[in-house]
């Protein structure tokens, strides 16, 4: 009978704490820049610039950043940053965090490439999170198109 209480207790406790969380909206999240760093031996490394828009009523705080890029459906690049920092309330940053390809994601792409017509609207998603603790990591996707006509001239 105890058990029984202390159980109906901890389930009535728990859905209670989860209607006390406020609901959130997304977060916004934009690649604004792409920039070569330098590499080492069979790797190239870019910094990749995102503009987080938080669009709440709370500020979400940040230890961490996580990325994790393909394009053309096939992984690219990944990169983590230990940066940490605070996007206020109704408020935006910019982030840069340093990503890896390797040769063997980049012979991947160049063989993917090879079957298709246009370097032209290549779909790409960006999936990433910013930790913030157990309960406070904001996960997030960006997806979009991208011309590589563009990255082949020089201009990003």
């Amino acid at each position: 009978m105890l058990t029984r209480c202390c159980l109906i207790l901890l389930l009535t406790l728990g859905l209670n704490a989860c209607a006390l969380w406020p609901n959130r909206d997304p977060l916004n999240i934009s690649v604004i820049g792409i920039e070569p760093l330098p590499g080492q031996e069979l790797e190239l490394r870019m910094a990749v610039k995102l503009r987080v828009q938080n669009p709440n009523e709370t500020p979400v705080d940040f230890n961490g950043v996580a990325l994790n890029l393909e394009v053309n459906d096939q992984p690219l690049a990944a990169g983590v940053s230990n940066q940490r920092g605070q996007i206020g309330r109704y408020d935006e940053a910019v982030l840069v965090v340093p990503v890896s390809i390797t040769a063997f994601a980049f012979l991947r792409q160049a063989y993917g490439m090879s079957r298709v017509e246009s370097l032209q609207g290549l779909p790409y998603v960006l999936r990433g999170k910013l930790a913030g603790g157990p309960l406070g990591t904001v996960r997030f996707i960006d997806e979009g198109r991208i011309d590589l006509t563009d990255a082949a001239s020089g201009r990003w």
